[in-house]
């Protein structure tokens, strides 16, 4: 079972994100924003794909990506956001993400996307 940890500090996303993964067959870790992820990765927490949000209180997702990056180099990490910019984009993939989702998402897309970096998914 491939393990996902989910990082969003709106509480309806990571419910309706986990159910949606929980369902799919995935084993869902969460957290409510970037330091509380990053100090569960930092006290071993090894997931095969981590999912963030970016505009979150206390540090946010591109701070996120980069430091979780140190610390897991080759799990894909995607951004899950209602940016749209190209550069926070750019600023997400110079910093280490694998991907980029809009806001909102549907599961079968979202799916369809965690097949694509995650094999065997």
């Amino acid at each position: 079972m491939k393990h996902i940890f989910l990082v969003d500090d709106s509480a309806t996303m990571l419910m309706s994100l986990k159910g949606t993964l929980e369902i799919s067959g995935f084993k869902v870790d969460t957290a409510s924003d970037g330091e509380l992820a990053l100090s569960r990765l930092q006290q071993g927490l090894k997931p095969d794909l981590i999912i963030t949000d970016i505009n979150m209180p206390r540090m946010d997702g591109i701070a996120l990506i980069r430091e979780a990056r140190k610390l897991l180099r080759f799990i894909p990490i995607l951004a899950l956001t209602t940016e749209s910019q190209q550069g926070k984009r750019e600023d997400a993939k110079k910093n280490g993400a694998t991907g980029w989702l809009v806001k909102p998402v549907g599961g079968a897309e979202l799916l369809s996307v965690i097949r694509q970096v995650l094999p065997g998914a």
